[in-house]
């Protein structure tokens, strides 16, 4: 399938390491021009080492819970590609507590990285897109919107805002040429996932590969995902071949969550 990629300029953030790395690295197999981004400046030199061979790739260090470092980013990304035809929204997430746990500041950080980033981001690099007819918007979130996880609390409740602007934004910018959808991604080995296995460990007086093995036995695939797979379905809503999918939340889990919609 050709998926219409090359020489697109894409913008994806949270992209030295995991899922969006795997974003990142599967744009530009594609061919497509990429920045990557990262609040950790020296993450971002090693993720280009490894990437600089595919394709034209440049990092920015910058933290998107900043509103000014937000601004900063997109007018790099700008600079150096000359336009941002994809913007793929990505980021960390929230620390694993209970709701018990938490404190009125990490609600107040929680929505400022995973929700208003995303809000002001997207203000920052629409109105090109809208004026040249064409592009695509990917929020990458959790299947935690659909089926709240334990001891995430916070990525359960704040990610969810998500999935509304995305729908939000399809009614709005209706014959734009703009296409916005939103990826759930399921259990994904990365880093972060394993912090959750372990928090989930402690919580269950478990070990940590007791506690995979409960996991994977939930999955009907029979397995946790890798970021590979989430990242093929992200790059193809990107694509000129995904252009009439619109508004839509995509799970990608293995079949976890156990909802028809």
């Amino acid at each position: 399938m050709e998926l219409g990629l090359k020489g697109k300029r894409v913008l994806v953030t949270a992209s030295t390491k995991g899922i969006g790395f795997a974003i990142a690295k599967t744009f530009l197999k594609e061919g497509a021009r990429v920045v990557i981004s990262s609040r950790n400046p020296k993450n971002v030199e090693s993720a280009l080492r490894e990437l600089k061979n595919l394709g034209e790739v440049y990092g920015v260090a910058a933290d998107v819970s900043s509103p000014t470092q937000r601004e900063e980013l997109v007018r790099r990304a700008i600079e150096a590609l000359g336009g941002i035809d994809v913007f793929v929204f990505n980021s960390g997430g929230p620390p694993t507590k209970s709701f018990i746990e938490t404190e009125l500041g990490d609600w107040e950080a929680s929505y400022r990285l995973l929700l208003e980033s995303a809000v002001h981001l997207t203000k920052l690099i629409l109105p090109q897109m809208v004026e040249r007819k064409w592009g695509r918007v990917v929020y990458v979130t959790s299947v935690a919107i659909k089926m709240p996880i334990e001891g995430l609390v916070l990525s359960n409740s704040v990610r969810i805002g998500i999935a509304g602007l995305a729908k939000t934004l399809v009614k709005e910018f209706k014959g734009s040429g703009v296409t916005f959808n939103v990826v759930m991604p399921g259990y994904t080995l990365t880093k972060r996932m394993e912090e959750v296995l372990r928090k989930s460990a402690q919580l269950h007086g478990r070990t940590f590969e007791e506690e995979l093995r409960e996991l994977e036995s939930k999955i009907p695939i029979g397995r946790i995902g890798k970021p590979e797979e989430i990242a093929n379905v992200v790059v193809f809503l990107a694509s000129e071949a995904a252009s009439y999918v619109n508004g839509e939340a995509i799970a990608v889990d293995g079949g976890l969550v156990p909802t028809v919609f």
